[in-house]
């Protein structure tokens, strides 16, 4: 860091020799920032430690100023490793998911990526960019307790089957945010309002990762699960999180299908804007549609 020559200045102690005896002067010579005030005539022997004071208490203050710089900059450290940590946490976390439904390989990295892209796409900010595209790793993390048979059944799921594999989601939500799995205990209610969602979980990434583990396939329409959710009333991010899961599902090979041509996959996303699909994130989506193209051939199964 470059110091000006008034930041210079101004950090030389300064000590003030005079005949005046006026107490004004002298009040107004330490406010203005002296570091001492010596009259006339000057006792030598009284001059050696005046400096000596002076000096040191220069030293002092340098001394403060240095080791609160330190522990900024050591603050910043821990904050980076706590923040490295938690993103750490939520792979681990998102790759246990993938684990369980090993077909879909790296669906979580691409699906996270897809938001991403989206969020930049509507102009949201860097930061959150970046935790939408890690919280949106979690959008599964349910699976994990759906039985196999569900998980990799090759045919068309039963009403049965198909209402266990919706549990995926309040299943995320209790993985997530262990107080919404105590609170849906008490009530005995899986259909829950996401706003009170907000309230639990102190940690914003975690916060974010629950609402779009809930509300992923809600849809536009009011037709979706698990809380029948519409329109504006679902969560920006679970939007997008749908549109970016529902076309990572169609682009790849799963269990039950074979992978769609990516005309045809943006035929049905277009298809399901105003019924599936929030149509300003269809829109945005179609806007990064080589992007998205590269980060399907970077994150190949």
């Amino acid at each position: 860091e470059v110091l000006s020559i008034t930041d210079l200045v101004s950090s030389i102690p300064v000590l003030v020799l005079t005949a005046s005896s006026d107490a004004n002067i002298r009040s107004q010579c330490l406010e203005l920032g002296a570091a001492d005030f010596l009259a006339k005539p000057l006792d030598p022997t009284d001059l050696v430690p005046r400096v000596r004071n002076a000096l040191e208490s220069k030293l002092n203050r340098e001394q403060m100023a240095n080791y609160a710089v330190m522990l900024e900059q050591e603050v910043q450290i821990r904050t980076e490793e706590l923040a490295s940590s938690r993103m750490e946490v939520v792979r681990c976390l998102a790759r246990a998911a993938e684990r369980r439904d090993d077909d879909t390989g790296q669906h979580i990295m691409r699906v996270g990526r897809y938001v991403g892209v989206i969020a930049r796409t509507l102009g949201m900010s860097a930061e959150t960019v970046a935790m939408l595209e890690m919280a949106a790793q979690l959008h599964d993390i349910g699976k994990i307790a759906i039985p196999d048979s569900i998980l990799h059944k090759p045919g068309k799921l039963t009403a049965e089957e198909f209402k266990l594999m919706q549990t995926h989601c309040e299943i995320a939500r209790g993985i997530i945010s262990p107080a919404a799995d105590r609170v849906g205990s008490t009530n005995g209610s899986i259909g829950r309002s996401v706003t009170s969602l907000q309230q639990e979980s102190t940690s914003p990434l975690m916060k974010l990762a629950s609402r779009i583990a809930e509300s992923h396939h809600e849809k536009w329409d009011g037709s979706g699960y698990p809380n029948g959710l519409k329109g504006h009333a679902i969560p920006i991010e679970g939007r997008m999180t749908a549109v970016a899961d529902v076309f990572d599902a169609l682009s790849t090979k799963r269990p039950y299908k074979e992978a769609f041509p990516l005309d045809k996959c943006v035929e049905i996303i277009r298809e399901g804007s105003g019924r599936h699909f929030d149509p300003m994130i269809v829109e945005a989506f179609m806007a990064r549609l080589p992007e998205i193209r590269q980060i399907q051939s970077e994150c190949a199964d």
